[in-house]
Order: C-alpha cells, then sequence, then structure tokens
C-alpha cells in the first residue's frame, strides 16, 4: 500500500512539474511588453536581496546578460559585482498585475556610476570598461524581435550633481530621450524618470555649502521640467523613502515602493494615449 501511494505521488508530482513547464513555455512563447531599464546604480539596485526579492512572477521575464529570456528575480541587473535588489522587478510584476494578458520583459542596462555624458553613442565607460549607449542599443534591438517597446525608466543624475553639469542636464536629457525614440521610430513611447534621494540632496547640499540650488536640486528642477513639458515624459517622486546608509542608495524597502511609483506613472501616461 505504502509503495502504491509513493507510486502514485510521485506520477502526480512529475506530471505537475510538466505542467508547470508547459505553462512558462506558452508565456516565454508570446510577445512581450518590453519596458527598459537605464541610468545609473539607483536604476541597477543595490538593495540587499531577500526571500520575497526571489519569488518570480509567471508573466515576468528579464533579459539576462547572455540575452536569454528567464524569469525575473533579483538582481537583474549584472553591471557590476554589487547589483542587489532595485525597482525593476517591482515595476514588471505591478505591471503584469494591472494587465492580466500581457508578459513583462525587462531590459536591465543602466552602468552604476555613469554620468549622462556616458549615455551617448560611441562613449566608452572605463570603471566597468563598457559602451553603456551602444550597449543598451545591441541588447534593445535583440530583445524587440520578441516584443514590442511599451516604455523606459530612467534613474540617474547623481553623477551629474556638480556645479561643473548640472546646468546642461535638461539639454542633454531631452536629447537621450529623442535619441531612443528615434532608435525605434516611436516619439510617444513613455519615458518615467525617477527623483534622487533626499538623503543624497542632503549630502550635496553640504559638499556645496552656499551654492544655490545645489547640483542636486538643479538636476532634479531639469528633469521635472522635461517632464512638464512633454506629457509622455512622467516623473516619479522619493519622498518618504529611505536611504541605506551611504547616502546615495535606496534601501530595498524603498527600492520596492519606486517599482510601484514607476508602474503607476507609467500606466497613468500609457492611460493617456
Amino acid at each position: 500500500m505504502v509503495k502504491n501511494s509513493l507510486f502514485v505521488f510521485l506520477c502526480l508530482l512529475i506530471n505537475f512539474s510538466l505542467i508547470v513547464q508547459d505553462a512558462g513555455a506558452q508565456y516565454k512563447a508570446k510577445r512581450y511588453d518590453l519596458y527598459l531599464l537605464i541610468g545609473q546604480s539607483n536604476m541597477a539596485g543595490r538593495g540587499q536581496v531577500e526571500a520575497q526579492d526571489t519569488i518570480v512572477h509567471p508573466r515576468v521575464f528579464t533579459f539576462d546578460k547572455n540575452n536569454q529570456w528567464i524569469p525575473a528575480k533579483d538582481p537583474i541587473h549584472f553591471d557590476k559585482k554589487a547589483a542587489g535588489a532595485g525597482l525593476g522587478r517591482t515595476f514588471g510584476i505591478e505591471m503584469a498585475n494591472n494587465d492580466p494578458d500581457a508578459v513583462i520583459g525587462l531590459i536591465p542596462c543602466a552602468v552604476g556610476g555613469t554620468p549622462i555624458d556616458a549615455w551617448n553613442p560611441g562613449v566608452f565607460y572605463s570603471p566597468t570598461k563598457s559602451y553603456p549607449w551602444d550597449d543598451m542599443v545591441k541588447r534593445l534591438h535583440a530583445a524587440l524581435k520578441q516584443g514590442e517597446l511599451k516604455g523606459i525608466l530612467w534613474h540617474q543624475g547623481e553623477s551629474d550633481s556638480n556645479p561643473e553639469k548640472c546646468n546642461e542636464y535638461k539639454t542633454k536629457l531631452e536629447s537621450l530621450i529623442k535619441r531612443i525614440r528615434d532608435e525605434v521610430g516611436n516619439e510617444k513611447i513613455p519615458f518615467i524618470a525617477g527623483e534622487l534621494g533626499k538623503f543624497f540632496i542632503k549630502k550635496n547640499k553640504k559638499e556645496y555649502k552656499g551654492v544655490k540650488p545645489c547640483p542636486s536640486q538643479v538636476v532634479i528642477k531639469s528633469t521635472k521640467k522635461v517632464a512638464q513639458q512633454d506629457g509622455t515624459v512622467g516623473f516619479v517622486f522619493s519622498n518618504g523613502l529611505t536611504g541605506q546608509g551611504d547616502e546615495t542608495h535606496f534601501n530595498t524597502a524603498s527600492y520596492r515602493a519606486l517599482g510601484v511609483r514607476y508602474a503607476n506613472e507609467m500606466i497613468r501616461i500609457q492611460n493617456r494615449f
């Protein structure tokens, strides 16, 4: 009797595994709603990975470093060894939950430490021995074979928060947005940018004491201005979010909160068009 019961249990287990594999194959066979993740380390994610950050959603995938679609679990970025939990996975889950028919494909391309100038064609970024823009374009076109780009997520600006760079940020951001949209031939693809952490702004004020507004505030104001002038550009606030103690990066819980905020803003803009 025991042997028979064990045999039945093993048959059921094998059958269940095959069903799960078939379901996963069906999702991967669908075309993805693609979302491009770019910027520097706060887009890549530097949070401590916790158990809940490794739970996969059946309709949320990420494009790995080998250009293969795999279930999204943190870390999804691979720019540096420090890559950890970020906002992308939560964003993907929120977008999937908003549309039960959608299969979400995340394209992680952020590179920690990059100034906005590094996101120009042909620019080599020596700390990671990479070409942020060129590498992103290659990955984007590879991903587009299996889906359609539905939105762009951008979180960057810490590396431009100095007197030498901040005043040109608006012009450079507008150029970046146009270049990406031109790359895919769609001038209305939603572009969502996030606000720098309040803890970073506080540090920036101390660093440039007497400079008013401080460089990080200029970067934030410039980003808001772009969003105000273009209805397809959204802005996500960082109010109430906390850092992990290094005065630069959000903690894991705040990354998850950012992911929800990015999704809400993306959905708001998508519903307008």
